[in-house]
């Protein structure tokens, strides 16, 4: 499970470098860099990008369908699959850095969301953070609530 936040710098070469913690948890020497939703980039491993683009590609008339089309576009492809060199480091391309606003020597915050991970300018995740915080609030109680359901 990838877990955990981390402070990372872009280096000068547009690479970040994924802290031993997490590169322990993953299971390849590649990673599949794309959009994310809410202004991050996800990195996943070749397998779970698959099932995600099999999920939204493989269903009949999936290429008539808007919504279908929409994330495909979005997600399926900006992807670009990225080595992990021998130093842990993986290569952001420039465009899914403009995407999240973040360049060269950027400070940038690298989240585990249990099976990828999540890229983030820092101030951008600073802030959603902020201003969802009442909806986490809102989520947790609704969460409580079917617990007790279930005991």
């Amino acid at each position: 499970m990838l877990t955990g936040e981390f402070r990372i710098a872009i280096d000068e070469k547009g690479r970040i470098l994924i802290p031993s913690k997490l590169r322990a948890e993953l299971d390849g020497d590649s990673l599949y860099v794309t959009r994310g939703i809410d202004n991050c980039l996800w990195l996943m491993l070749p397998g779970d990008f698959e099932k995600l683009a099999q999920t939204i590609l493989d269903r009949p008339g999936a290429n008539f369908d808007m919504s279908r089309r929409l994330l495909q576009r979005n997600i399926i492809s900006p992807a670009q699959e990225c080595d992990i060199d021998k130093a842990g480091r993986v290569n952001i391309p420039p465009t899914l850095r403009s995407f999240i606003n973040v360049d060269m020597k950027t400070e940038c915050t690298l989240s585990g969301a249990g099976s990828y991970l999540e890229l983030w300018n820092t101030d951008t995740y600073a802030k959603y953070l902020n201003e969802m915080l009442p909806k986490f609030n809102e989520a947790a109680q609704s969460l409580s609530g079917r617990l007790e359901g279930e005991s």
